[in-house]
């Protein structure tokens, strides 16, 4: 046992227990729950002029490790920047007006360490939710 685990069982209320059978088994169960939540400022990203940008098909997933940067450009998307110097943006599938109030937005890690389209949700600081209905790559207009 961690000297955690111990410190719990020794504040922890202890009601009083009818005497046990000769035999008889003593159960206990102690759970534990962790929630953590990512929360991503939001910035000026000062690159390539969004003019002299264009979309292409991106990822199903980005790795939440990679993702250096994010800027708030329009109600339906999320521009971010990746490890590497990519740059993608998380289109919306509704608009999510709460995004450009605050400047930041939550992120809520999956056991895989992915944020997917289709799957995960940006969430606002005022708690809107905003479905990430597909990433697509920006690349340089040529």
């Amino acid at each position: 046992m961690t000297l955690l685990t111990l410190a719990l069982i020794a504040l922890s209320p202890v009601a009083p227990v009818a005497p046990r059978e000769q035999g008889a088994a003593e159960f206990a169960q102690l759970s534990f729950r962790s929630h953590t939540v990512v929360r991503v400022q939001t910035t000026q990203l000062e690159m390539v002029p969004l003019a002299a940008l264009k979309e292409k098909k991106g990822p199903k997933c980005v790795a939440m490790g990679d993702i250096l940067a994010a800027a708030v450009l329009a109600r339906s998307s999320v521009d971010l920047v990746l490890r590497g110097g990519y740059r993608i943006r998380a289109r919306f599938s509704a608009n999510c007006p709460g995004l450009d109030y605050y400047s930041g937005f939550y992120l809520v890690p999956s056991s895989d360490g992915k944020l997917c389209a289709d799957r995960d949700v940006i969430r606002d600081r005022a708690g809107g939710e905003c479905e990430i209905d597909k990433f697509r790559q920006l690349v340089e207009a040529h």
